[in-house]
């Protein structure tokens, strides 16, 4: 039992490690730009851009900031008490080895609750053995944070937290104002890595052409920030840019790669309501919030408008019943 304690603790120490790396170079970042480059560098060329430069960065470098932290440490929303079995049928569960009969107590115990999915063989309730709670829609378990995550997207490693119904929206605000800031880095920062790059190396200000920049200690940070703030944007653009995408189609990565299942059939489009709704699914009805970490996101994350709900009556009702061939 101790050596697995530990394991687990050393396993959840390790974890904060991509996002430590992110946070300094955050910081290395708002050093570089702020001190090397605006401080000392800008004063020679002009004290407007320089003001300008630093209102900019700031205000998207708050607006990431925020969104960061959001992501990383708004809990994962888990499935309500009364998606738990009852401990009679707990206990029933447990003693039966029978699949089918297993399965005659879910369909008892999922009589009033709302749901609309099945398990892959599109006949089964969606059972967590190890939460022991019956799996809402889009629910699913994440074996990094050992809990069923609502509306689970995915585990991001980059904020050591699972990616869900409780912080989509920040995550998505994340991507967004990381892309941002990096572009935003990347377009001022051009020019000086330009000059920084064809450098006059003679030492002092004065000897210096105008068009070109002394040697000093800011042309490494300068020219590493370009760099950095580049690969950045190449990386953050195209999952950015995926996950645009999803929100327009109403889907979570999981479901993205495997289809959800209904009473009627697998089908990747069955949580669509069309652009515009699901687009407020995640960021909700009052556009005045959406660019702000502030959560929006409709419903409870326990039930969800499906587009095969109005066409299937059976289905449209909240109780289910199991079908005759598999009691």
């Amino acid at each position: 039992m101790a050596p697995t304690h530990v394991l687990r603790c050393c396993q959840r120490g390790l974890a904060w490690i991509p996002v430590i790396f992110i946070a300094l170079v955050v910081c290395w970042s708002y050093y570089a730009y702020v001190v090397e480059l605006c401080i000392f560098t800008i004063p020679s060329i002009g004290e407007q851009s320089k003001f300008v430069y630093m209102i900019c960065f700031h205000l998207f470098f708050v607006m990431f900031v925020w969104s960061y932290w959001k992501t990383i440490f708004t809990k994962p929303a888990n499935p309500s008490k009364e998606f738990c079995l009852p401990k009679v049928e707990k206990e029933r569960y447990e003693k039966e080895e029978r699949p089918e009969s297993q399965q005659d107590i879910l369909w008892r115990a999922a009589t009033s609750l709302p749901l609309y999915t099945r398990t892959g063989a599109g006949a089964a309730i969606r059972y967590c053995d190890r939460c022991q709670v019956i799996k809402p829609d889009r629910c699913h378990h994440c074996s990094a944070c050992d809990m069923c995550v609502l509306k689970m997207d995915h585990h991001c490693p980059w904020v050591n937290n699972c990616v869900g119904f409780s912080n989509y929206k920040f995550f998505i605000l994340f991507l967004a104002y990381s892309l941002v800031y990096c572009l935003f880095i990347a377009a001022t920062v051009l020019q000086y890595f330009i000059k920084f790059w064809t450098l006059c190396r003679r030492k002092s200000v004065e000897n210096c052409p105008k068009n070109e920049l002394p040697d000093t200690h800011a042309k490494f940070h300068v020219l590493f920030l370009f760099f950095v703030a580049a690969m950045f944007c190449i990386s953050i653009l195209s999952l950015f840019s995926y996950h645009l995408w999803l929100v327009g189609k109403n889907r979570s990565t999981i479901e993205a790669f495997r289809a959800p299942v209904f009473r009627t059939g697998s089908d990747k489009n069955g949580f669509s309501l069309g652009f515009r709704k699901n687009i407020a699914q995640v960021f909700g009805d009052q556009k005045k919030y959406w660019l702000l970490p502030v959560f929006t996101s409709q419903g409870d994350g326990l039930t969800f408008p499906a587009r095969l709900v109005s066409a299937d009556a059976e289905q449209a009702t909240v109780t289910l019943h199991p079908e005759p061939n598999k009691r």
